[in-house]
C-alpha cells in the first residue's frame, strides 16, 4: 500500500493577475487530500473517492486494453471522463504507466469538495507523486492555471508565487500577522468554477502593466504588515484593483455594505471563501446573512 498527501490552498493576493506574472501571496491550507496506492492482479484500476464525512461519492473501474483506457463502470460519467484524461496525460508522461499491473485506489478529501481548497490539485499532486512525474506539467495536460495551488500541496509554510518568462519563482515566508485572531475566512455558499472564472477575466482584462505593479506592491505590504488597520487598507486597495481589471463589482460592495470591516474575495470571484478582516468576531453578522461555516485563520492555515 502507497498513501500519498497533499495540503490544500487559499490564494491570499493576486487572484487572476497571477496568471500574467503578478507576484502572489498563497497559503497551504489544514485541510487537504490523500490518496492510497495498491497493486492488483488484473490489468484494470479500480477508484473509489470519498468525501470529508468517509462516505462514498465516486466510484469507477477501467480496464486498460491495448494502453488505451477504457470505463468499465461508473457512478458519474463526467467525472470518470475527468480521470480518463487524467490517466491518458499520465501516459504522455510517463509511458510505463499501468504497462504490467493494475491498482486499486481510493481518495479522501478533509474538507467538503464543494469548499474550493483544491479538490482537483491535491488530485493531481497525489497522482503525480505516485506515478512520478511532474505535478505541474500534468495540471498543464488536465485542469489549467497558474500552478500555484501545486505549489501548496506541496509545500507547507506560506509562499509567495510568480511566473516570469514561464519560469515558476517559489519562496517560502514567514507570514504570521500579530492580528491573525482578527482574520477569519468564510464560505459563500457557491462552489465557483475556476476555469470560468478565468475565462472572464481574460475576455475583460485590461490595463495589466499597471495592475500588475500595483498588485505586487499590494502583495508586498500584506507580508510585512504589522496592523490591522493597515491590512484593511490594503484589502480593500486589492479588491478595487482587481475589479477594475475584471470589470467587476467587488463582493462587500455587492452583500455586505454595511460590514464593519474589510473584505476580500479569494480565487475566483463570486464563489467559494471570502477573507474576513474585523475587530471584533463577525460570526453573528455573517449567520444572519445565511452564511454558516465561518473559519478562524489559525483553524484554516497550515
Amino acid at each position: 500500500m502507497q498513501n500519498y498527501n497533499s495540503h490544500g490552498k487559499l490564494l491570499l493576493t493576486a487572484e487572476y493577475v497571477v496568471l500574467d506574472g503578478a507576484k502572489a501571496l498563497a497559503i497551504p491550507t489544514t485541510f487537504g487530500q490523500s490518496l492510497k496506492v495498491e497493486k492488483t492482479e488484473r490489468n484494470s484500476i479500480i477508484w473509489e473517492s470519498f468525501d470529508h464525512d468517509n462516505k462514498s461519492w465516486f466510484n469507477a473501474t477501467f480496464f486498460v486494453d491495448n494502453e488505451s483506457f477504457l470505463v468499465e463502470k461508473t457512478s458519474n460519467p463526467e467525472v470518470s471522463d475527468r480521470l480518463l484524461q487524467i490517466f491518458e496525460a499520465v501516459k504522455q508522461l510517463n509511458p510505463s504507466f499501468l504497462k504490467t499491473t493494475g491498482y486499486t485506489i481510493s481518495t479522501r478529501l478533509e474538507f467538503p469538495k464543494n469548499w474550493g481548497l483544491g479538490t482537483s490539485s491535491t488530485l493531481i499532486n497525489n497522482i503525480a507523486n505516485w506515478v512520478k512525474v511532474d505535478a505541474y506539467k500534468l495540471l498543464e495536460l488536465t485542469f489549467g492555471g497558474s500552478g500555484y495551488d501545486i505549489a501548496c500541496a506541496q509545500y507547507d509554510n506560506p509562499l509567495t508565487y510568480q511566473i516570469i518568462d514561464k519560469q515558476r519563482l517559489i519562496e517560502t515566508i514567514n507570514f504570521n500577522p500579530s492580528f491573525t485572531d482578527n482574520l477569519y475566512f468564510v464560505y459563500l455558499n457557491k462552489k465557483q468554477n475556476s476555469r470560468d472564472g478565468i475565462a472572464h477575466y481574460k475576455a475583460n482584462r485590461t490595463n495589466l502593466d499597471e495592475t500588475i505593479i500595483g498588485i505586487n506592491h499590494i502583495t508586498n505590504q500584506i507580508i510585512n504588515c504589522e496592523t490591522l488597520d493597515n491590512f484593511e487598507s490594503l484589502l480593500t486597495a486589492h479588491e478595487q484593483l482587481i475589479a477594475k481589471v475584471t470589470n467587476q463589482t467587488p463582493i462587500k460592495d455587492q452583500f455586505f455594505k454595511d460590514f464593519k470591516g474589510s473584505i476580500k474575495s479569494l480565487g475566483a470571484w463570486g464563489g467559494d471563501f471570502i477573507l474576513v478582516a474585523s475587530k471584533s468576531n463577525p460570526t453573528d453578522y455573517f449567520n444572519s446573512k445565511g452564511l454558516s461555516t465561518i473559519i478562524a485563520y489559525k483553524d484554516m492555515i497550515l
